[in-house]
């Protein structure tokens, strides 16, 4: 497993946020991958998982940006097992360097990339091809009175949504997600870490 620091849309890293590119073991009857090993991932992170999702998405969804509060906030480890999703995460501990920032990666079937989020970060995603499946760990259990969204298309907040690899379909959302708050309303509201 190799695993790399990422860069912010401001060119700074994301502590703590990692992307992992697992040993592929591939010849001409397919191939293997550990998509987790505890032993290798604690080494890296120190945590342990409580919760395993898995998600199916069809093109132009778009997920998020989801987190919990505090005292379930939630650390993830994303994949992307079917199809091809562009995976931001954005950093909302107020006292980071980072405080703002975000991160969107490609995710896929064929790279195998893996996004590690820590707690303190909202994530989301939007499907880029015709279907895709999501599985993720989380660190934590969902706790729906914890759970916040902040608005995807946030003017604060500038994420660049591929919105131009969809073929002209416009994101579509949940309800939950479309009526979610802006970074400032989070602020104010005291619900950032």
């Amino acid at each position: 497993m190799e695993k790399k620091k990422t860069k912010s849309n401001k060119g700074n890293y994301l502590d703590g946020v990692l992307l992992i590119t697992p040993n592929v073991f591939e010849d001409d009857r397919g191939y293997f991958y550990e998509s987790w090993n505890k032993k290798e991932f604690n080494e890296i992170t120190q945590t342990n998982f409580l919760q395993d999702n898995h998600s199916r998405s069809f093109k132009g969804v778009l997920r998020g940006l989801h987190y919990q509060l505090n005292p379930y906030p939630q650390g993830k480890l994303i994949r992307c097992t079917s199809g091809r999703i562009f995976d931001v995460a954005v950093d909302l501990r107020i006292n980071s360097n980072t405080y703002k920032e975000w991160i969107g990666i490609e995710l896929n079937a064929t790279n195998k990339l893996q996004l590690w989020i820590p707690k303190g970060f909202a994530h989301g995603f939007l499907t880029l091809s015709e279907s895709a499946e999501v599985q993720y760990k989380t660190t934590e259990n969902w706790f729906k009175e914890y759970e916040k969204t902040i608005i995807w298309n946030d003017p604060d907040l500038k994420i660049e949504w591929p919105i131009d690899k969809l073929d002209g379909l416009k994101p579509k959302l949940s309800i939950k997600d479309l009526n979610a708050a802006t970074i400032k309303i989070a602020e104010d509201s005291g619900f950032i870490f």
